[in-house]
């Protein structure tokens, strides 16, 4: 009998509601592939939480995971907590059953004498974060599956100070989970102690958010904005918060404003991919808008596209905005005058040029694994000592401030909007505040290649792929000799010229990254939240002269094809 019908067998029990028995019955008798893929492993906590397919069984999304995931938690709390009135904040997005995993993890909490804050219906994942702070509560919980497929789900678990939990509390929760059983699970709530939150916290966070921009008010009513949810949780608070700031001039791709969980109008409801952006790309030339703002389905990434210099709109990547971004901070940092203390945050995957953007403000850059719980983790050790001005991380995020501990495409579109509005009154644009960045750092170039590799197989596949490249190193990219490797599994970081080994002071984590001698950065890491793994590839070059701005882009997108092309053949 193999490992995964051991699995089932044991939900046949009477630990199991018959519906659940029934199904899982079913799925022995007809399915003996499906079988093996909802029940060959448990779920695990990655950079982003839980996440994973809805159905029944261990490898999936269901009561019964959630159920112990959230027991798990209780017991964790009432060990951390045990003097104390004990509180959790719930959000949830627009996903299909999202709003049901939301009331039966709500019932679970209030059933173990815990209070919840529930919102009465989807929100953003970052208001979650604010909640938990403004709230006062010991933990939060977000009912979500950032920009996964429709047949997705997850759960993210939040601490006291808003970010998302880490060492140690992700690892002992996780041992609690796993020492739960289906019966020690309080199913039945107590809605005494349940508090449904709405309007009035959405007004605190969107003043909250206001708060955080508001250097300048130029050319705001003058900036034409389009902005599409993409069937998403931000179409409860973006538009607000725009018209809050004073953006009057915003158009909603109308089509996509409809919440939906099976997202009919796009392939993937995920503002890093161009294609989700068609529609609203298509509105912005109909209207000739300045700017256009995506975001994904719990609102805490953003895709922006904005014109160049001939008119045409181009979709920026990750690395791309959070460069203007955090240089416009920056900016508005230095003229208010600075005290020393200030930092900004990055990951190791990130483009580099936040570290450049940090020696040309003399700032610190800290950096941090994927994940921006590891971002607020810097500005929870840092509390009281330093001050976080913003960062993010190559993979549509962006934090503003540290008054919500994680990425937060709602306050960072206000800011985005106050940079291309104040820049078109002074008589530039986004994107030209972008080549003017790259002409005093360097001009970095960045491209992705993401392979998926489903089910039981592409696990081991991708663990397999990661071996090799431990075993056998290569030692060259384009031509370049490999000078250094971080091993960020084995925390080495190894000087390939000298040999000489520095130990890396981050928690370990399955990333390699190769650095050439001609400045290429080549990063190999299995993604934490999806059956994929991923291969970062970075190039840089000097830009003299904003004139001189395309030939050097050809030239290394060239680079970028050419070092793609080696991991392809």
């Amino acid at each position: 009998m193999s490992n995964a019908m051991e699995r089932a067998q044991i939900w046949l029990s009477e630990q199991y509601d018959e519906t659940t028995r029934n199904e899982v019955k079913t799925l022995i008798d007809t399915n003996p592939d499906l079988l093996e893929d909802s029940f060959y492993r448990d779920l695990e906590f990655g950079t982003g939480g839980m996440r994973g397919i809805m159905g029944i069984g261990t490898n999936r999304i269901n009561k019964y995971t959630l159920g112990a995931a959230t027991q798990g938690l209780a017991n964790y709390l009432k060990k951390q907590f045990p003097d104390k009135e004990k509180a959790v904040a719930i959000a949830y997005d627009v996903r299909n059953n999202s709003e049901l995993f939301a009331r039966i993890v709500s019932d679970i909490l209030t059933g173990n004498a815990i209070k919840v804050h529930l919102f009465e219906s989807f929100r953003p994942t970052p208001e979650l974060s604010f909640a938990v702070r403004h709230l006062k509560c010991d933990a939060g919980i977000v009912l979500t599956a950032s920009h996964n497929p429709p047949e997705y789900n997850g759960y993210k678990v939040y601490w006291s100070d808003g970010g998302q939990i880490v060492p140690p509390h992700d690892e002992a929760i996780i041992n609690e989970v796993m020492n739960v059983k289906p019966t020690e699970i309080h199913f039945n709530g107590n809605d005494k102690l349940l508090n449904v939150i709405g309007k009035e916290l959405d007004q605190e966070f969107i003043k909250a958010c206001v708060s955080q921009i508001g250097f300048t008010d130029k050319g705001k009513e003058d900036l034409k904005i389009v902005f599409t949810s993409l069937h998403g949780t931000s179409i409860a608070i973006i538009p607000d918060a725009l018209k809050e700031a004073g953006f009057t001039n915003v158009h909603i791709v109308e089509e996509q404003a409809l919440p939906n969980g099976n997202f009919p109008t796009v392939k993937s409801p995920n503002p890093e991919e161009p294609e989700a952006l068609k529609m609203a790309l298509e509105l912005a030339d109909e209207l000739d808008a300045d700017i256009v703002i995506g975001t994904d389905p719990d609102a805490d990434r953003l895709g922006i596209a904005v014109r160049n210099f001939n008119g045409e709109m181009v979709l920026l990547n990750g690395n791309q905005t959070n460069t203007v971004l955090v240089d416009y901070l920056l900016q508005q940092k230095q003229n208010d005058g600075m005290d020393g203390t200030e930092f900004i945050g990055s990951t190791i995957v990130t483009s580099d040029i936040f570290f450049d953007l940090a020696e040309y403000y003399n700032v610190e850059c800290k950096v941090g694994l994927t994940g921006f719980k590891w971002i607020a983790d810097m500005i929870r050790k840092a509390e009281g000592k330093q001050k976080f001005i913003g960062g993010g991380e190559e993979s549509f995020g962006f934090m503003v401030g540290d008054f919500v501990r994680d990425k937060d495409s709602v306050t960072s579109t206000l800011l985005a909007c106050e940079i291309a509005a104040n820049a078109k009154a002074n008589d530039s644009s986004f994107y030209e505040e972008l080549l003017t960045i790259y002409t005093k750092t360097k001009f970095y170039k960045e491209d992705l290649i993401s392979v998926t590799k489903k089910g039981k197989d592409g696990a081991a596949e991708i663990s397999e792929m990661m071996a090799n490249f431990r075993q056998n190193p290569p030692k060259s990219f384009d031509g370049s000799n490999v000078i250094q490797l971080d091993d960020y599994q084995n925390s080495i970081s190894k000087n390939l010229v000298n040999g000489e080994e520095k130990n890396i002071e981050i928690p370990k984590s399955n990333v390699l990254i190769f650095y050439t001698e001609d400045g290429c950065k080549i990063a190999a890491r299995p993604s934490g939240t999806e059956p994929k793994i991923k291969f970062y590839f970075s190039v840089k070059t000097n830009l003299d002269e904003i004139s001189d701005f395309e030939m050097k882009e050809d030239e290394l997108i060239a680079k970028l094809e050419r070092l793609k092309n080696e991991f392809n053949s």
